[in-house]
C-alpha cells in the first residue's frame, strides 16, 4: 500500500486549514469595531448619559453644583461629546471645556465623584468593563481643563 497519496492529502488539508484560519483572523482584524460601536452607538451613549445625569442629581457630593444647570441641554451636549470621543459620526456643538468650567471652582473631589457616577451609569447600561476603561481614558485628559481648584 502506498502511503504517499494519503500523506499528500493530509498535508493539503493542513495547509487548507491553516489558510482558512488565517483568513478568518485577517477578516476579524479588518472588522475591528470602534469605541462608538462598542458603547452601543447612539442608544448606548444615550443610556450612559441619561443614567449619569440621574446619578449626578442623586449624588449629595455634587448635585448642588448642578442646581442652575439645564440638565436636558447638558445631556444633549454630553451625548455629542461622548459620540465624538468614541469616533462616532457626530459633531460636538458645545463650547471649549476650559472656558465653560474656568469660573465654576470645580475640585478634584467633585470631578472624581462625577467620574464615579459615570462608571455606575455604564454598569447599569451593561457596558463591558474594558469598554468603560476606553471611554474613561479618552475623557481623563479633560480633567486639567475642568478642575480649577488645586
Amino acid at each position: 500500500m502506498n502511503i504517499f497519496p494519503q500523506t499528500l492529502v493530509r498535508i493539503f488539508l493542513c495547509l487548507f486549514l491553516c489558510l482558512f484560519i488565517s483568513a478568518i483572523g485577517i477578516s476579524t482584524q479588518a472588522q475591528a469595531s470602534t469605541l462608538y460601536e462598542d458603547l452601543g452607538q447612539d442608544a448606548g451613549i444615550s443610556c450612559i448619559v441619561d443614567e449619569t445625569a440621574q446619578q449626578i442629581l442623586n449624588d449629595s457630593r455634587i448635585k448642588d453644583g448642578f442646581k442652575e444647570t439645564n440638565m436636558k441641554r447638558l445631556a444633549s451636549l454630553l451625548k455629542e461629546q461622548f459620540c465624538v470621543l468614541a469616533d462616532g459620526p457626530c459633531k460636538y456643538s458645545g463650547d471649549d471645556m476650559k472656558i465653560v468650567h474656568e469660573k465654576l471652582g470645580i475640585t478634584s473631589a467633585q470631578f472624581n465623584a462625577l467620574a464615579e457616577d459615570l462608571q455606575i451609569a455604564m454598569e447599569k447600561c451593561e457596558i463591558p468593563f474594558s469598554v468603560q476603561n476606553k471611554l474613561i481614558a479618552r475623557l481623563a485628559p479633560m480633567k486639567r481643563d475642568i478642575v480649577t481648584v488645586r
